[in-house]
């Protein structure tokens, strides 16, 4: 549940919410089921997103097969982490159980050109499957774990 969400209900165990705190409470409950709607064409599209992608990556990096797999088993994953974050509606959610462990391997493994073309893809096939107000619900999450993921370092140039 929605961190803040879930604060306000515990609040009202005291007291009758204020005026905005109704108003939040239904703003989210409002989009829960765009969000849900949302969710559920992912999950039941996942195949028909990452295939695409899939064969892409495996014509252009075709000497990488491990690196390949390795990605596009951590990009299935943060897809699914995104859409769980987008049904909360909790960037937190995405950051803690998720991004923190997630982005030490992928720049251990230094698999940057792929997943920066993994991502490009993704960025390509989702709006494909989802209307644009869905894909608006998602995106903030994808663009938070891009720019977690995706972030250049020095870690090339130390190792020299």
């Amino acid at each position: 549940m929605n961190a803040n969400i879930q604060s306000l209900l515990y609040d009202a165990d005291e007291r009758y919410l204020k005026s905005g705190e109704i108003g939040a409470l239904k703003s989210y409950t409002s989009s829960l089921s765009q969000r849900l709607e949302t969710y559920e064409l992912l999950r039941d599209q996942e195949t028909t997103i990452f295939q695409p992608i899939a064969n892409q990556l495996l014509a252009s990096f075709p000497d990488q097969q491990h690196d390949l797999e390795r990605s596009l088993k951590n990009w299935l994953a943060v897809l699914r982490y995104c859409t769980m974050a987008m049904l909360l509606n909790n960037s937190e959610f995405l950051e803690r159980r998720l991004l923190e462990w997630l982005t030490d391997i992928v720049r251990v493994h230094r698999t940057q050109a792929i997943d920066t073309a993994l991502y490009e893809g993704l960025e390509k096939q989702i709006p494909q499957i989802l209307a644009d107000n869905q894909y608006s619900l998602l995106q903030p999450f994808l663009a938070q774990a891009a720019a977690s993921l995706l972030v250049t370092d020095n870690l090339a140039q130390l190792s020299k």
